[in-house]
């Protein structure tokens, strides 16, 4: 076993819940959350992630369609327009050391969606690549 962060420095998941309060009183959907949360956990390999929130998102209303296809959103018409900059978002704030969140992206985005909202997707990446590496870092395990 690794450390549990949550017992040995509650303060610091004590900020985590602080920040995911905090999205729960943004304009993002709950669908627009899981999408994000489940893409970037894809990405970052975190398979504690993945389960808990393909789990949510199923709870939430999202299709299994989708979420089995979520990792190829570029080559299916079963996201929106407005899915596919939210996803291309995360994409590019993961992957950050490829280019980062790109300008030709962002021009997408207020295409969308005002400046709060771009603010909140953009610290909704941020949130779930953060409890990613602390969920890899200390080898969380999906429940079974």
């Amino acid at each position: 076993m690794r450390v549990n962060i949550n017992e040995t420095e509650p303060q610091a998941f004590k900020a985590m819940y602080a920040l995911e309060g905090y999205l729960a009183t943004t304009q993002l959907t709950q669908s627009q959350k899981e999408l994000i949360k489940i893409r970037a956990s894809q990405i970052n390999g975190c398979a504690f992630c993945i389960d808990m929130h393909t789990k949510d998102a199923l709870k939430y209303g999202e299709t299994t369609q989708r979420i089995f296809l979520l990792n190829a959103w570029r080559e299916t018409q079963l996201f929106t327009e407005e899915e596919k900059v939210l996803l291309a978002i995360t994409e590019e704030i993961t992957l950050i050391t490829n280019k980062g969140l790109s300008e030709e992206t962002y021009a997408k985005a207020e295409q969308f969606f005002d400046k709060n909202k771009i603010a909140q997707i953009i610290m909704a990446v941020v949130t779930i690549n953060a409890w990613n590496r602390i969920a890899i870092s200390t080898q969380l395990e999906p429940a079974q």
